[in-house]
């Protein structure tokens, strides 16, 4: 009798722990696109970055994205160089940036049914060595069991103590600059 319980009660641990198991889930995207966004009078800068990495654990909100700086590439050369220098970003010194966060609000997403859903995004943002919290909106989408995240942010280089100090690139770049986000899962 005493066995018949203990394997009964045992049963019932693994069924469970399984299920919870089962249920949750990270999601992994190698094909994450950041964009990086400046424009001023003199001119607009876009750089393109598709190496970055990003995961969403769906059970908790949790994720983290990892973005190569050096990975980014512009239009031309020379405002790439500018980007890596140790004026600017440093790539050298500070060669990833890095976003861990969590979806506050994970429970509006079903991640099984088709469906765009509205998620806010709380974390911190590191570039450049700097480490400052965010708080962003982001857009969750499910079409036919693929999964994908789109944000945009607005990111202030001094908070990240990001600047040109004189010359032309000092008024070449915005002070803030549109950064977006585009994971497919």
């Amino acid at each position: 009798m005493k066995k018949t319980t203990i394997l009964s009660i045992l049963t019932v641990v693994v069924i469970s722990l399984t299920s919870i198991t089962a249920s949750a889930q990270k999601l992994v995207s190698s094909t994450t696109h950041f964009k990086f966004y400046s424009t001023t009078p003199a001119e607009d800068i876009e750089a393109n970055n598709y190496k970055a990495v990003g995961t969403i654990e769906t059970s908790t909100g949790d994720l983290v994205f990892s973005v190569p700086m050096q990975s980014f590439e512009f239009e031309k050369a020379l405002m790439q160089e500018h980007f890596n220098s140790k004026k600017f970003l440093d790539t050298k010194a500070n060669p990833k940036a890095k976003l861990v966060g969590k979806i506050t609000d994970i429970s509006k997403v079903n991640f099984t049914k088709d469906g765009s859903y509205p998620v806010n995004v709380t974390g911190n943002l590191t570039i450049n060595g700097v480490t400052n919290a965010i708080n962003e909106k982001a857009t969750i989408s499910v079409k036919s069991g693929k999964i994908s995240l789109m944000s945009k942010l607005n990111v202030t280089l001094a908070d990240y103590e990001v600047a040109f100090k004189k010359g032309k690139p000092s008024t070449n770049i915005a002070k803030t600059v549109e950064v977006t986000v585009h994971a497919n899962y």
